[in-house]
């Protein structure tokens, strides 16, 4: 990782709120968000026209997610760019579930598996899905979109979660390794370039509330953690790869949510569904929205629009927003 801070703006940071250490934080109370006095919500400010608002939620399924509440959400926030991830659904029924606006997607070659999705308010004048070889291509986990008439490009992307000791394990790192080519590459032909999306991977300790107990599972591998380390780090430094093999010099993508939050703990965006882990805030922060140096410039905003409650999550990860002055 970068030891140079990147270069955004002040008001990245505006809306996280630095918890306590966590040793003193309160006992959490069951049904209560204990993350709500670290981020505002994108809901509660309404963008201004000079602003692009851009949005990024794995749905778990977004046929399911609109019986839950997505709609609801989406209304509140205002997004002008919806980036998708898990869609699960046809084009057919995501048009539908989304009239008026401009989408583009990429279903996976297995039904009800995986895709991913951008939905906008701006026409779209260009896609690729190409990520590397023809499985990959075909799995619905990368999706480019050029907006028509705003310098940007939005990438929704969605990693494997993987399994240790899996072939599912030897999926992810495939598609980590040929994003980080991919990211590379669209970094010299885009200026102004946004990947987002689940990259089912915590960086580093702080995006993860239980790192300790999870440094042998999927998610928080240090093999997995030392290709984030090549997207985000320094552009003067070679890395490479836990066994030693180079990876080349850091890609210098900006990662806004560790930008905004600086040092804190999370802001997390992702929780199990089982047991107690979204009451007790047991957290991964594994949702990005990541920036080339000059679009995170224009980063004027980062949210993570978590719910008050348990009862209204309409997927167990959260949006994550950033408003762009563009």
């Amino acid at each position: 990782m970068s030891t140079s801070a990147p270069v955004v703006p002040d008001t990245l940071g505006e809306q996280v709120i630095a918890p306590p250490p966590t040793d003193e934080q309160p006992r959490p109370r069951p049904g209560v968000n204990a993350q709500a006095a670290r981020t505002r919500s994108s809901v509660e400010i309404t963008p201004s026209s000079d602003l692009l608002r851009v949005a990024t939620v794995n749905v778990n399924g977004v046929r399911a997610a609109f019986r839950k509440g997505i709609g609801d959400w989406i209304e509140r926030a205002r997004p002008d760019v919806l980036a998708l991830q898990e869609v699960r659904a046809s084009g057919e029924q995501l048009r539908a579930l989304l009239p008026g606006w401009h989408i583009a997607d990429d279903v996976c070659s297995q039904k009800g598996r995986a895709g991913v999705a951008v939905a906008s308010r701006v026409p779209i004048a260009d896609l690729r899905t190409a990520i590397g070889p023809d499985d990959l291509d075909a799995s619905g986990r990368w999706l480019e979109v050029d907006l028509e008439g705003v310098p940007l490009t939005v990438v929704s992307a969605y990693a494997h979660s993987g399994e240790v000791g899996t072939p599912k394990q030897v999926e992810k790192y495939r598609m980590l390794e040929a994003m980080s080519a991919r990211l590379a590459g669209l970094r010299d032909e885009r200026a102004q370039a946004l990947l987002v999306g689940d990259l089912n991977v915590c960086h580093t300790p702080i995006d993860i509330r239980n790192w300790r107990a999870n440094l042998k599972r999927a998610g928080f591998l240090p093999e997995e953690r030392a290709w984030l380390d090549h997207w985000f780090g320094d552009p003067d430094r070679a890395y490479a790869r836990v066994d030693g093999a180079p990876i080349g010099p850091g890609l210098g993508w900006v990662d806004l949510g560790r930008a905004a939050a600086g040092e804190l703990p999370g802001p997390y965006t992702w929780w199990s569904w089982r047991g107690q882990a979204f009451d007790n805030d047991a957290g991964w922060r594994i949702d990005y929205q990541a920036a080339t140096p000059r679009l995170a410039r224009h980063a004027v905003h980062y949210f993570v629009d978590r719910p008050d409650t348990y009862e209204h999550r309409f997927t167990d990860h959260c949006p994550v927003v950033v408003d762009y002055a563009l």
